[in-house]
């Protein structure tokens, strides 16, 4: 792979999760401070992007990647993308505010596909290349949310104009990436894209015990999204986004430690290590405050055991489990039934617990954080009474 192109696709990754990193972890503080959202508000918004990342396979699978150079729908969704996010701006009404992020977002989650896409189909080897150039989005992330944390911009509308900026030139950006055409050819159904073809792998009782963890922890996953950045705020802690971004520190680490954890633990007491850091760090988001806040700071820092060692390994053993026929439709699967349903039941649930705990305008975040602590200690038991498998193999 030639170093423009290389250079090409980092850059192209990075202003992707520059766009997301920019909104989506601040968007309920915005929401709480700006419109007067109740917590059922700011759940469905926090739905929308879920409700998208279901519709997106079909529109990548199904039209994107059978008829149209995917750099071109980067562009043109993104461009789109853009203007929406302009007139998300002068939205000053929840209900309505809903309703425009749903719409953006049916715009954004495709994008996040169709990079990936992108980016499969001009590396040279996937597994040494693919890896280098998808950090940038972590890079990315990082940034943006010191940047916005530094200037102290994350309860303004100030984050809708970053991504609403930074689409407007990855729109354009994508119209010089490295031509990637469709592939007509390709017999996508709508099987193989709700994954329907993997359902032989819960004949295998282990599998479906991960599955159902994976979903039911997407419930928790959701209250960290939309409710971390309020929380923390009302705990008293300052630059809350620079501070925030020390879990995608962490997931970078631990991403490098996965290969190690692997070979000394094996896959069951990895995803337990994951539970076990759910349960620790809800319970100290729910504990921490100015007089504790190294409790803040670990609930924090644990995003990386957390996501890498839950998430990043399930997709390495759903991978070795569905074997070479099933991959693609197993991991559309799991990619639904977790960022599409488990983040869509979860977003609505965090609203609701939230306003549950609210009185007279203030929330109280230990007993909101409690709820997500307790599904997470129902999956862990779930997972040590009843998943078996220790090793990662190739399904047969």
């Amino acid at each position: 792979m030639k170093n423009t192109t290389r250079f090409q696709l980092m850059t192209m990754m990075f202003l992707l999760y520059f766009i997301w990193g920019s909104w989506y972890g601040q968007m309920s503080k915005y929401m709480f401070n700006e419109l007067g959202a109740t917590g059922v508000q700011v759940g469905s918004a926090y739905a929308a992007f879920s409700i998208a990342m279901i519709i997106a396979p079909f529109f990548v699978g199904l039209i994107a990647d059978r008829y149209f150079a995917a750099q071109k729908v980067l562009g043109v969704l993104s461009l789109l993308g853009a203007v929406l996010l302009y007139i998300l701006l002068g939205i000053k009404d929840a209900d309505t505010f809903f309703w425009v992020i749903l719409a953006y977002c049916v715009t954004f989650a495709p994008t996040m596909a169709l990079t990936t896409s992108i980016a499969m189909q001009q590396v040279t080897n996937t597994e040494k290349d693919f890896p280098g150039i998808r950090v940038m989005g972590t890079v990315a992330w990082i940034a943006v949310t010191n940047v916005i944390g530094y200037y102290q911009v994350g309860g303004s509308d100030m984050i809708f104009k970053i991504s609403m900026v930074t689409a407007v030139i990855l729109g354009i950006f994508s119209f010089f990436l490295p031509n990637t055409p469709p592939k007509p050819s390709q017999s996508t159904s709508v099987s193989a894209i709700l994954g329907l073809d993997a359902f032989k792998l819960f004949k295998d009782r282990s599998f479906a015990v991960f599955f159902l963890s994976s979903l039911l922890i997407c419930i928790p996953l959701s209250f960290y999204y939309a409710m971390a950045n309020p929380s923390l705020t009302d705990s008293g802690m300052t630059n809350v986004e620079n501070k925030m971004s020390l879990g995608q520190a962490s997931e970078v680490i631990f991403m490098l430690l996965i290969p190690l954890a692997f070979s000394r633990l094996g896959i069951k007491k990895m995803l337990i290590i994951g539970l076990v850091a759910w349960i620790v760090r809800f319970v100290g988001f729910g504990y921490g405050d100015a007089s504790s806040e190294w409790l803040l700071y670990l609930a924090i820092i644990l995003h990386g055991v957390c996501y890498d060692f839950f998430f990043v390994t399930g997709q390495i053993y759903t991978d070795s489990k569905a074997g070479e026929k099933y991959r693609s439709s197993a991991q559309g699967l799991i990619a639904i039934a977790t960022y599409g349903i488990g983040m869509g039941i979860g977003s609505w649930i965090a609203g609701y617990v939230a306003d549950m705990y609210t009185v007279e305008g203030v929330k109280n975040w230990t007993s909101i954080w409690m709820v997500p602590a307790g599904i997470a200690a129902v999956v862990l038991l779930l997972f040590i009474l009843f998943f078996q498998d220790n090793k990662v193999r190739s399904a047969e």
